[in-house]
């Protein structure tokens, strides 16, 4: 199928996006990559009047640092993350996640916003925005504001922005250098969307788990962080009878859907699987530092 026709706007700022977006009375979409956006207007799911395409605006391309954060523009493409040299030496975890994100021509052209935008519950970059306590900055012709990537998402494909709102970064926590990590994700063919998915990070300071935190993907309407877990965890040995417990309780926790793809009972077994993984591999990395 074709897209119903629309109206384009090649936007050359922030501004002139958000304006255009305004214009269009809620019927506009913002178009980077269009990895998500192309398929859905094909199968004429979304209708949109007018595509704002925001690839010649100056300054979204750039990963860079901010602080204690790592900020990626809202051109950043996947292949950009996966090869640049601050997230790996930062966020290795994220590094490893993006060997997992669909295919190479996706890769090429969609981006860690456009994805954290489409909220996608079967999607990498919302969880590792919501485990890496991503902060989102948001344009508007009000203005400017923030959101935490908690409060970002809302449900299955849904998300806190309004009509006339431009995503222009996000921030991302750097991790410290002695962090542990594990990052497990299952799927029937690479490239595929997950059926589930869990990530894992936590420092060891004399010899129990510190900062500890569990994301999971693939198990709910939206990506989710598991506090219930990273507390049972938190100020202890992380052993292999500690984690199994950690795995039960997560699983009495998880209340996934079934589909065509998996049974609830499934993605909740299936979930236990890999978080037992990526706890594991997450402490054994973690350094022996000292508080």
């Amino acid at each position: 199928m074709k897209p119903a026709s629309f109206d384009y706007v090649r936007a050359e700022s922030a501004e002139h996006a958000v304006h255009s977006l305004a214009a269009a009375g809620g019927d506009g979409k913002v178009i980077a990559g269009g990895q998500s956006l192309m398929p859905m207007m094909n199968f004429r799911l979304v209708k949109p009047s007018v595509l704002v395409d925001i690839n010649r605006i100056p300054h979204l391309d750039a990963v860079q640092i901010r602080g204690d954060k790592i900020v990626l523009g809202a051109l950043v493409r996947h292949r950009m993350t996966a090869t640049d040299a601050l997230i790996a030496k930062h966020i290795p975890v994220l590094h490893h996640a993006m060997k997992h994100v669909a295919h190479l021509t996706v890769r090429n052209r969609g981006t860690f916003c456009g994805s954290v935008c489409h909220a996608d519950p079967a999607a990498e970059m919302p969880m590792m925005s919501l485990l890496l306590n991503g902060i989102v900055h948001i344009a508007s012709p009000r203005g400017e504001r923030v959101l935490a990537a908690q409060d970002f998402f809302v449900g299955s494909l849904v998300t806190a922005l309004e009509p006339d709102e431009l995503v222009t970064e996000i921030e991302i926590d750097k991790l410290p250098a002695d962090t542990g990590w594990g990052f497990e994700e299952f799927a029937r063919r690479q490239g595929d969307y997950a059926l589930a998915a869990v990530a894992a990070t936590m420092q060891r300071r004399n010899g129990v788990a510190s900062n500890v935190r569990i994301g999971l993907m693939g198990v709910g309407e939206m990506p989710m962080r598991a506090p219930l877990i990273e507390a049972m965890l938190e100020g202890r040995d992380v052993n292999a009878k500690l984690i199994d417990e950690a795995v039960d309780a997560l699983r009495v926790e998880l209340e996934p859907n079934s589909d065509l793809n998996a049974s609830a009972d499934y993605r909740r077994h299936l979930a236990g699987v890999l978080a037992r993984r990526a706890m594991t591999d997450a402490w054994a990395r973690a350094g022996n530092g000292t508080a």
